[in-house]
């Protein structure tokens, strides 16, 4: 398959580019890791497209954020941080091995945030086009959710350079995604002279698991899946404190609003026993409705491209949430995301950057035709 219009792309500078990006290695949470990542994106992206870059600082570490002017169009939309802990690259170092690159990060999402940046300096004109990279997307994106979403509504569309799904299909939809910690608070005793003068946290917890798990609906796509459990102190010692962790995916606003209202109403089944919960969906659902439009675009520039709906989550969950257009797995092909068997597809390479530029620039003529 190819682009309408191709471009010359060169695949051996995006090699050294992803090598340079994947040898820093960017753990998030590790501020100081991830200020060295954001200069190493920020001098990639003034190399490749001119300008100057802006590091907007943040607690969760800096974001990269970059203007080629003019009115506000389409913004390309990715993150820097990886999670991969400070020793990975020793262990996974970055290698380009029988068509396949690999090491920490290369599909999740370095490699698409290179393709993205070569794809856009094959533009004879930048006007309209933002990029923000962020520092937080692994960990919830508290700290750039606001101003990913000022960005996203100044520029009207949005381009996610996450990893593409199976095949190298574009994700054209995702589910909502959060987590909530339920904590239970019991009595303490003897547990053999006095179990019942106690209140077993821990039975609570079997309880509340069981009541947790059953709020699924997998039929409309709403998962909830109890994922970690702690309680207890010693063997001989009735539990006075639970902790259970809980993954939602969820596809619709209606599946959100009830999950959330069912994890608020949530009631002990001892007596004595108390309930807190902490969390939510942070992460709308992105219908496929929002991604419509663009991913139109795509089929034109490659008629053979797939678009499908997956359950992980992503920044664009919050663009589309807004309203503005948005298509996500634009980036690498490849697989393994979070995993030690990552990868990512050298050949596949050029033709995503050429898909960039083809996008950028079918968006930019469509919303000027909107405007004459």
């Amino acid at each position: 398959m190819t682009t309408q219009n191709p471009v010359d792309v060169n695949v051996d500078a995006m090699i050294e580019d992803l090598r340079t990006l994947v040898e820093i290695e960017s753990p998030s949470r590790d501020t100081d890791a991830l200020a060295a990542s954001a200069k190493a994106v920020a001098d990639l992206l003034d190399r490749r497209l001119g300008g100057q870059a802006v590091l907007v600082e943040s607690e969760a570490g800096p974001h990269v954020h970059w203007s080629g002017g003019g009115a506000p169009r389409v913004l390309v939309l990715g993150h820097h941080d990886t999670v991969f802990p400070h020793g990975t690259l020793a262990r996974r170092p970055f290698t380009v091995t029988d068509g396949h690159a690999t090491g920490p990060g290369v599909f999740d999402m370095l490699g698409g945030l290179v393709q993205a940046v070569h794809g856009l300096a094959a533009l004879d004109d930048l006007s309209g086009v933002e990029v923000l990279v962020t520092a937080d997307e692994e960990v919830g994106s508290h700290s750039s959710r606001a101003l990913i979403e000022e960005r996203a509504l100044a520029c009207g569309a949005v381009l996610v350079f996450e990893g593409a799904a199976d095949g190298g299909g574009l994700k054209t939809g995702r589910k909502g995604c959060g987590t909530f910690r339920v904590s239970i608070t019991g009595r303490a005793s003897h547990a053999g002279l006095e179990p019942a003068a106690g209140i077993n946290a821990l039975v609570e917890a079997a309880h509340q698991v069981l009541g947790i798990a059953a709020l699924g609906r997998p039929e409309v796509g709403t998962t909830v899946t109890p994922t970690v459990a702690a309680a207890g102190t010693l063997d001989n010692v009735v539990p006075a404190g639970a902790t259970v962790v809980v993954d939602v995916r969820v596809e619709s606003q209606g599946e959100k609003e009830r999950i959330e209202s069912a994890f608020a109403a949530l009631a002990p089944h001892l007596d004595g026993a108390l309930i807190a919960v902490e969390g939510g969906i942070g992460r709308p659902p992105m219908p496929e409705s929002a991604s419509a439009e663009l991913f139109a675009v795509a089929r034109e520039l490659l008629p053979d491209i797939e678009g499908v709906s997956v359950g992980g989550g992503s920044d664009g969950n919050f663009t589309a949430a807004l309203g503005v257009p948005t298509l996500d797995g634009l980036g690498a092909v490849g697989g393994g995301a979070h995993a030690d068997h990552e990868y990512l597809v050298v050949d596949a390479m050029p033709e995503r950057a050429r898909l960039v530029t083809g996008l950028v620039n079918a968006i930019r003529d469509a919303r000027d035709g909107r405007q004459a």
